[in-house]
């Protein structure tokens, strides 16, 4: 199909976006207005500089570039404003339903009041309802890079804001931060009634995914791409139909896959596998949601079928 064709059909499925950062949609236009408006400086003589530094090898090089930019976002309406321009653009891709994650610990480390960042967040997807007739989420994501008592900080300054938040989940550097060490958190948020995510399996071993459903009582794994290096687990996942949320166009940015050829997206859905595609960080990576699902059928070259069955997936899968 060509190209034109391939994503006005994409543009047309009904989808949900489960798996992304909101803080990963800073586009380099709006970091340097947002900037400037807070009288920062940031460590790129323009916008063109600042692309240009989007050449990652690996997750902590992204890291490292998503938090410098994350810290000239100081104000609610920072926060609105970051918001709002993810979810006027994917309202135009047909995306009906959004659950957001945002890192509170990356800004309250800051000195941002924590209330100063829900309040922004919130008034936006509360404006995309009213707009678009867009139902909305937000995920409250645990770094894992920090303590545990950090986390635990962190959920504890969530019950003001509880009325806010469906569920909670668990990002930022996986090799060498195995679920495992928030165990005693997700139980503790799973007492409070918050729904449950986590990624694993990304870069990090399909033993830690092991450690996402057992230990943390995931319901839905982020990302998850590691589950075939293991039988078991993919018979697990088929079995009680675990959601995985995949980001094509993250893996291949991050170098957990070479290329997006031989992605496996076929072999998951023929053994069952319950998976989705989202755009993860989609201002470094360089692409939002249809052009993932474009990305990956061009390269790939899954069927119609295929793409409509990914996209009723993510509805299915969705905490709606």
């Amino acid at each position: 199909m060509p190209n034109t064709a391939l994503r006005t059909f994409v543009h047309a499925l009904p989808k949900a976006e489960l798996h992304l950062h909101v803080e990963g949609t800073f586009e380099s236009e709006l970091m340097f207005a947002i900037a400037e408006r807070n009288g920062l400086k940031l460590p790129y003589a323009s916008v063109d500089a600042l692309k240009a530094a989007y050449q990652f090898s690996n997750l902590q090089e992204f890291l490292d570039l998503y938090y410098a930019g994350a810290s000239v976002l100081l104000k609610e309406e920072d926060f609105y404003d970051l918001t709002w321009a993810y979810l006027s653009r994917v309202a135009a891709e047909n995306v009906q339903h959004v659950e957001l994650m945002f890192d509170p610990q990356t800004h309250t480390e800051r000195g941002v009041a924590f209330g100063t960042v829900v309040a922004g967040i919130t008034a936006a997807l509360q404006e995309a309802e009213r707009q678009f007739g867009m139902s909305t989420h937000l995920i409250l994501s645990f770094l894992r890079h920090l303590s545990e008592a950090d986390a635990f900080a962190t959920l504890k300054e969530a019950e003001g804001f509880r009325q806010n938040f469906v569920g909670v989940g668990l990002d930022s550097s996986e090799v060498g931060n195995p679920p495992s060490k928030f165990q005693r958190v997700f139980a503790e948020a799973k007492r409070q009634e918050y729904r449950l995510t986590a990624h694993a399996g990304e870069e990090g071993p399909a033993s830690y995914i092991w450690e996402a459903l057992d230990l943390l009582h995931a319901e839905r794994i982020d990302h998850g791409n590691r589950c075939l290096d293991d039988d078991a687990l993919v018979d697990r996942l088929v079995a009680e139909q675990i959601p995985l949320t995949l980001c094509p166009l993250s893996n291949v940015a991050l170098k957990v896959v070479p290329s997006l050829d031989g992605y496996p997206i076929q072999e998951m859905l023929d053994r069952g596998l319950l998976v989705t595609i989202h755009s993860d960080d989609p201002a470094y990576f360089g692409g939002y949601l249809t052009d993932n699902y474009v990305a990956l059928a061009e390269a790939t070259g899954i069927a119609e079928a295929g793409l409509t069955q990914l996209a009723k997936n993510s509805l299915a899968a969705s905490w709606k």
